[in-house]
């Protein structure tokens, strides 16, 4: 008579048990409706957007979030529609098996507001256009008139640089392109113009500018200078 192989038979019902659980929580799974939506931003240093905005937008794609199934949301379109809103940089959309719909949103940086006779806004760092907000003021510099598509890359290179150091980002407080292509930058502490010139040589001159200020801030004389100009990369040139 053959024995039984009692070893095989409990494996092979581990094996079942195991298969039909998959099965039930996959399915139960599938059903589980979305019962909250967890909204986080990556950074608190520029809120123009406020978690109510990004529940809007995610509610005119999604409909009824109480009311859908986990497996029936479509993450990419909500990605994909955030994703075009022009204060996000980039956001994650996903859902974990509780039932939780989680976006992670990273706002866009703005390093330069332009003003010109009809419109105004920020830019990024991109040349990306921003709508000013109204729950948020970003201090960058104030470019009063038109930047052309066409000539942005350099100029928005000098303003990259303003925004990423500390000390310029709280100096620097306006600009104006001259129709020559030069630029001439105002400072918040004093009264004097910063002739900077053409944006090249741009790491070169801010450091310049950054050494002559603080050498001249131990002189009196700084508030008589009515021009900083930095366009000769060897020296700064301070004229009364």
């Amino acid at each position: 008579m053959k024995r039984i192989n009692w070893h095989s038979i409990r494996l092979l019902l581990i094996i079942f048990a195991m298969i039909f659980l998959y099965s039930f929580s996959s399915k139960r799974n599938s059903v589980r409706k979305i019962n909250k939506i967890e909204i986080k931003f990556q950074s608190n240093e520029n809120m123009f957007l406020t978690h109510q905005m990004v529940n809007n937008l995610l509610i005119q794609n999604l409909g009824d979030a109480s009311r859908i199934q986990k497996d029936k949301v479509d993450l990419n379109t909500l990605e994909n529609a955030l994703n075009h809103h022009e204060m996000i940089e980039n956001a994650e959309v996903f859902s974990t098996i509780d039932g939780f719909l989680n976006v992670r949103v990273t706002q866009k940086t703005p390093i330069l507001r332009v003003v010109s006779e009809n419109d105004s806004y920020y830019l990024d760092h991109k040349g990306n256009r921003m709508s000013l907000s109204l729950n948020f003021s970003a201090r960058v510099p104030l470019l009063m008139g038109e930047l052309s598509k066409e000539k942005r890359k350099a100029y928005l290179n000098l303003f990259t640089e303003i925004k990423k150091d500390d000390f310029l980002n709280k100096n620097i407080t306006g600009a104006q392109i001259m129709p020559s292509g030069n630029v001439v930058l105002t400072n918040r502490s004093f009264d004097y113009k910063i002739a900077f010139g053409k944006p090249i040589n741009v790491r070169k001159k801010l450091k310049n500018y950054k050494a002559f200020f603080h050498h001249a801030i131990k002189d009196t004389l700084i508030k008589e200078y009515k021009e900083i100009n930095l366009m000769f990369t060897q020296q700064v040139v301070c004229k009364k």
